[in-house]
């Protein structure tokens, strides 16, 4: 996933203050319209055959999707309700509820219910880099998702639920998300030596959580993802995290316009080409002040050293002594001495106790993304001092 798309997928669902609603009766072309003009940012139309209005209740009919370039996507009957117009001419809306689905294709149904956004907020005017002008929401949640192949169930989801709230003095968001009890089945594998290695790994049921933890100071630009962790039983938790400044709201919307501007240039060639210097243009505005990898072991480290011992006829504890003696031999060939022995000390202590192995950058002070470009192309052996990385195990 890639990250603009990834974090203005996460700003766009930011908490946002109701405002008083209006005692006149509820225009719903009009709140069609100016969601679409919100929406535009998203690179997408949505249509209504119908809009009924019920006091504060708007159902939209037979509501199609377009994204830009693509194809309509039928939706169906959406029903925002508890729905309110501001003085200035936005609204509120208080929750949309969105129809289930449930699609077969090629031999495999996806279904998912309880499809809903809360606490809408739609500008009168969009298109600009303060908040008033884009739509936000502070809650997204779905219930149960599953698919099902050939008349199995290969994956489920309990629900996902996400949180965002604007900070008292409007300096921020603060967000957190969930993806609750996620199944997959991967028993039913077909290539026989993907099937040969899921049994020995014991990973013929996959079960686990994903949860993320985050804030967004508007001023600096300043992106914190404290969390971002696949937490699986009997098999470990992997928890990422990055603070990245500079993600202005000024930045998003260069993003924006610089992508509107490649979709709109019939030469697709020439469009990537220009997008893609737009976009180094932009990175310069941006800053590195940390980032961590953290994974603590639930006991698939040592089926994996014994998987791995198998396929080279030696045991689970041989492959790891292997691996202890080949680690500052790789190491040496990077020229990165001052990080070399506490890797190689990280590895050995991991590998006789499997407990955690966290890797943290954190330099002094922020780093520009155009320096970190430099290093990386001029003197990559620069890099983990630049970046000020450390690696440790079992702490």
């Amino acid at each position: 996933m890639n990250f603009y798309r990834t974090m203005r997928l996460m700003l766009s669902s930011a908490a946002f203050f109701s405002l008083a609603g209006s005692a006149f009766a509820l225009d719903g072309t009009d709140l069609l319209n100016k969601i679409n003009a919100a929406y535009a940012a998203q690179g997408g139309t949505i249509a209504a055959e119908n809009i009924d209005i019920d006091g504060t209740t708007v159902t939209l009919k037979n509501v199609t999707l377009k994204p830009t370039g693509g194809e309509s996507l039928p939706i169906g009957e959406i029903t925002l309700s508890g729905v309110e117009e501001d003085e200035d001419g936005g609204y509120y809306i208080e929750e949309a509820a969105f129809p289930d689905i449930n699609k077969t294709q090629d031999g495999v149904t996806v279904t998912a219910q309880e499809l809903t956004l809360g606490g809408i907020s739609v500008p009168a005017t969009a298109g600009g880099d303060t908040l008033d002008t884009m739509m936000l929401y502070e809650t997204a949640h779905t219930g149960p998702l599953k698919v099902v192949k050939d008349g199995a169930e290969v994956f489920s989801l309990l629900q996902t639920d996400m949180n965002l709230t604007l900070r008292e003095d409007e300096s921020g968001f603060d967000f957190d998300g969930a993806f609750k009890s996620m199944k997959a089945d991967l028993s039913k594998a077909e290539d026989a030596q993907s099937k040969d290695a899921i049994e020995k790994l014991a990973l013929q049921h996959v079960q686990g959580d994903i949860t993320m933890k985050g804030a967004w100071e508007l001023a600096p630009g300043t992106i914190d993802i404290s969390e971002f962790a696949f937490d699986f039983t009997n098999i470990g938790k992997l928890n990422l995290g990055f603070k990245i400044s500079g993600y202005t709201m000024a930045f998003m919307k260069s993003m924006q316009d610089a992508m509107k501007e490649s979709e709109a240039n019939p030469n697709k060639e020439q469009s990537q080409q220009a997008l893609g210097l737009a976009m180094l243009g932009l990175m310069q505005q941006l800053s590195f002040e940390a980032a961590q990898v953290r994974f603590e072991d639930a006991s698939i480290t040592k089926r994996a050293l014994d998987y791995a011992g198998s396929q080279q006829n030696m045991s689970g504890k041989q492959m790891a002594d292997s691996l202890k003696a080949m680690t500052p031999i790789m190491l040496a060939q990077l020229n990165i001495p001052e990080l070399q022995n506490a890797v190689s000390a990280a590895v050995n202590t991991f590998l006789d106790d499997p407990k955690s192995l966290t890797v943290k950058a954190a330099p002094e002070k922020p780093v520009p993304f155009p320096t970190i470009v430099g290093a990386a192309m001029g003197a990559p052996n620069t890099l983990p001092q630049v970046l000020g990385v450390k690696v440790s195990a079992n702490d």
